[in-house]
């Protein structure tokens, strides 16, 4: 219990250490949004990175990069306590266009062990994540073919560095739909002080990304509605989390998508391990998003069934099994950003599994407290947070998990 609390202090030292240190810097905002943003990959930015453009204006090219830094304490119950230290995303991306404005392109490649995740004999490293080539006629659609993320949950399509703790949900982790092979069509419509709405659609392979796995007849097939009843968010503030621009009036968004995902070989649709057969997998995912002067509020209820049973046997040991992860969850969170960007943030969590897997995988709680020191909006920010888990076992036993981490985020 000593060690535990003496660890809780020093964490919550260095943070404020940290950042009394870095509120002497003075960054000033001197440049405008990104003008060829795309609305396939949403990632939250500040300017434009370092850009090139030719003299005949032929092509444009900008470079990013952007790291995320983290230590942990973790104690899990019956196990000793244990620290970890990583580079938990290290990223670069170059996007721009290629003779005329109209024909953009955009990648995005990982280095990070936690990104390329562990070679495994006759897998593919999967270092590419977004590459992805886009046609834009005017500002209302977008025609893209590529790798890149789906139009699923809203903290999915939101990138890593515009999250205000250090990671996603536990039901984000199970549910998402994430990365694709294939085609999308997006139709957009917003305009600042009233009633917008996006469409988006995909149809892609299924097999999540850098897939080259054996061609197969199932694909999958994603829509989703945006509404914006109040008007568009400030300098694309549904891409990122928390009221870092103190919204001057109110800013809502309600969404829905719908994945079904035919023949799917993983245990997550795109993400997780093989399943020994293919099944048929169904997603919904429905958020909303609010923000206004400095208090943002954000919840989502994200569900996967299949067509068949989940369970899935080895036929010729059917002693090994794997399953489709099905069940829902709900995901809730508020906080409040203030003027001088210290942010204060608590999310809830609840996931159930199941009942095809219930004597296989836990109901989970999680319960989230969190403070972030923004110094240069999402792209140069310190971040705490304290996290509980809580594991609810099909036969009556209880888990009960904790953490304490601190990261530093920097990035262009």
């Amino acid at each position: 219990m000593t060690k535990s609390i003496y660890s809780i202090f020093l964490f919550f030292f260095g943070f404020f250490f940290t950042q009394n240190l870095y509120s002497q810097i003075s960054i000033k905002q001197t440049k405008s949004d990104n003008d060829i943003k795309l609305s396939t990959l949403p990632y939250y930015s500040y300017g434009k990175g370092i850009g090139m453009t030719s003299p005949d204006s032929l092509f444009q090219l900008n470079i990013r990069f952007r790291m995320q830094n983290r230590v942990t304490y973790l104690k899990n119950e019956d196990e000793n306590g244990a620290y970890d230290g990583q580079i938990r995303r290290l990223r670069l991306r170059f996007d721009g266009y290629v003779g005329n404005p109209k024909f953009l392109y955009a990648i995005q490649l990982s280095f990070a062990p936690g990104d390329v995740g562990e070679v495994k004999d006759g897998e593919n490293i999967n270092i590419i994540r977004d590459a992805v080539i886009t046609y834009r006629p005017n500002r209302h659609w977008n025609l893209s073919f590529g790798q890149t993320k789906l139009p699923g949950n809203r903290q999915r399509v939101n990138s890593s560095g515009g999250l205000q703790l250090t990671d996603r949900t536990i039901n984000n982790a199970r549910f998402t739909i994430d990365r694709d092979f294939g085609f999308q069509l997006h139709n957009m419509n917003e305009f600042k002080d009233r009633f917008s709405y996006n469409f988006k659609a995909a149809v892609s392979t299924g097999e999540g990304r850098n897939s080259t796995e054996k061609p197969d007849d199932g694909v999958a097939v994603t829509g989703k509605i945006e509404l914006l009843p109040l008007g568009a968010f400030t300098k694309d503030g549904t891409y990122f989390e928390g009221d870092v621009l103190r919204e001057s009036k109110p800013k809502l968004l309600l969404s829905g998508a719908f994945q079904q995902n035919n023949h799917a070989r993983r245990t997550q649709g795109q993400l997780g391990d093989d399943l020994f057969e293919k099944r048929t997998m169904k997603s919904v995912m429905i958020d909303a998003m609010f923000k206004y002067n400095g208090w943002a509020a954000m919840s989502s209820f994200m569900s996967r069934t299949t067509t068949q049973n989940a369970l899935t046997f080895d036929l010729n040991n059917t002693s090994n099994m794997k399953y489709a992860f099905v069940g829902n969850g709900f995901d809730y969170q508020l906080s409040y950003n203030t003027k001088s960007n210290y942010e204060f943030i608590g999310r809830y969590s609840i996931q159930k599994v199941g009942s095809d897997i219930k004597n296989y995988a836990p109901n989970s709680k999680q319960y989230t407290f969190g403070i972030t020191r923004y110094i240069w909006e999402h792209a140069f920010k310190l971040q705490t947070e304290l996290t509980f888990d809580t594991l609810e076992y099909y036969n009556g036993e209880i888990k009960n998990n904790w953490y304490l981490r601190f990261q530093v985020e920097i990035g262009i």
